[in-house]
């Protein structure tokens, strides 16, 4: 007879997990989520985990990063799964919702979603393979009012300061500004040139100058003006003075540079520094054509966004006949609450929801316990009947471990009293289950 091999249990890189402590306070941030996305009129949505390749690869560099799907047991000659692929942010999926329902819809079309989604990069802090996202978008037919460029952002300020993450910056840009200013200095191919821009977080000043010149064929000139205009950080409209003094003009760069001088306009009333104009920001997906947000950590500056997103003209319309311009913004989940759990900066309660302990007295009780239990269940509160008759010191003991903070006593014969013990406290007195409020 042969012995069965165990597996030795380890965790799988890129693939977070908590434990119920932590994943109670995760929900509890979803719930906050979900909550604020509805004040505002966002419409939950789900989409499926795959998309088709074919709309997966359609915009952007992201060929790299897709997981594909394919059975293990597959015959070679079935292709049935190999063109779906794990979706790898939650923009495309919404962008065939949106165009498959299209004449079921009513626009604008506000909606919100919040799902795991895929990434085959290489795990490191703030970089996960499966994450969850919280998105909201805005599509409507032809064109999206300048008017959500601002709300979407207002409704993640207001998300992240009830959630008191601490300091956080909301930092925004628009792509017209970079293209119409790198389109006025007079270079060939301005999306390259926003790529490349992208990476100054990663890469620095001097990274992204060597790259300019090298890969484009940027002169001094034209890579000293692209650095300036990385430098501009305001927290008002006084950004497009800044813009000006640099002596670059074009069409598309006064457009850009009157869309953000809006938005800005439109935050103002935000506490002092939480939004910022900041014309480093480029986000380097190429569907992006408007507006760009993405959030920092102040007290961490090195880790990555904890939310992005922006304005792009036409992902929808890639599979309709329609023009359906959007624009959205991706809290990352997982990101953010990992650096905040990580760094001790997320209070940890209980191990479990159960709010009350019903204790069995006696396998003789079993009966009063559970119907005890039902009674409170019914009038809204979490409760668990404990599992077997043990010393009433054990059971306690056992609530206390998982911070239950009341037991409950069920009598012990037909003519005694129900009783109930607050662990904080310590104290215990009769109650009626029918009327009792924690």
């Amino acid at each position: 007879m042969t012995e069965e091999r165990v597996l030795r249990p380890v965790p799988i890189s890129g693939f977070p997990e908590w434990l119920p402590e932590a994943r109670l306070v995760e929900l509890s941030w979803i719930d906050r989520i979900r909550r604020t996305f509805e004040r505002y009129g966002y419409a939950s949505i789900e989409t499926p985990s795959v998309e088709s390749l074919d709309a997966l690869l359609q915009k952007g560099e992201t060929s790299k990063e897709i997981y594909t799907l394919r059975r293990l047991q597959a015959d070679e000659d079935d292709d049935s799964d190999a063109r779906l692929g794990l979706h790898f942010d939650l923009t495309v999926p919404v962008a065939r919702y949106v165009a498959q329902h299209f004449n079921e819809l009513d626009f604008p079309f506000k909606r919100y979603q919040i799902q795991r989604v895929w990434r085959g990069e290489r795990p490191q802090e703030g970089r996960f393979r499966e994450f969850t996202q919280c998105d909201i978008d805005v599509i409507n037919v032809d064109q999206v009012p300048l008017h959500f460029d601002a709300e979407i952002p207002r409704v993640v300020h207001e998300i992240l300061t009830a959630l008191d993450i601490g300091a956080f910056r909301i930092r925004i840009n628009n792509r017209k500004v970079l293209q119409g200013f790198y389109e006025g200095l007079g270079i060939k191919d301005p999306i390259a040139t926003i790529r490349i821009a992208d990476k100054i977080d990663k890469i620095g000043p001097d990274g992204v100058a060597a790259m300019l010149s090298e890969e484009l064929g940027l002169d001094d000139d034209q890579v000293r003006a692209c650095l300036d205009l990385t430098q501009i950080h305001t927290t008002d409209a006084s950004f497009v003075d800044a813009v000006r003094e640099l002596g670059v003009t074009s069409p598309l760069l006064d457009e850009g540079l009157g869309e953000l001088a809006f938005v800005m306009d439109e935050l103002a009333d935000l506490p002092h520094g939480d939004v910022e104009a900041d014309l480093s920001i480029a986000r380097g997906l190429d569907y992006y054509t408007g507006t760009v947000y993405e959030g920092k950590l102040v007290d961490f500056p090195s880790y990555p966004s904890v939310f992005a997103g922006g304005r792009y003209d036409d992902l929808a319309g890639t599979f309709i006949r329609r023009r359906l311009p959007g624009i959205g913004i991706s809290i990352g989940l997982t990101r953010l609450f990992a650096k905040l759990l990580a760094e001790g900066r997320i209070h940890i309660g209980p191990k479990t929801p159960t709010q009350v302990l019903v204790a069995l007295p006696g396998d003789e009780r079993r009966a009063e316990a559970v119907r005890t239990a039902a009674t409170l269940r019914r009038r809204g509160l979490n409760v668990e009947t404990y599992h077997q008759a043990d010393k009433l010191a054990k059971q306690i003991r056992y609530a206390s471990r998982k911070q239950i903070p009341y037991v409950w006593f069920p009598p012990f014969r037909d003519d005694a009293d129900h009783e109930v013990k607050d662990l904080h406290t310590g104290e215990q007195h009769p109650a009626d289950p029918a009327t009792w409020h924690p």
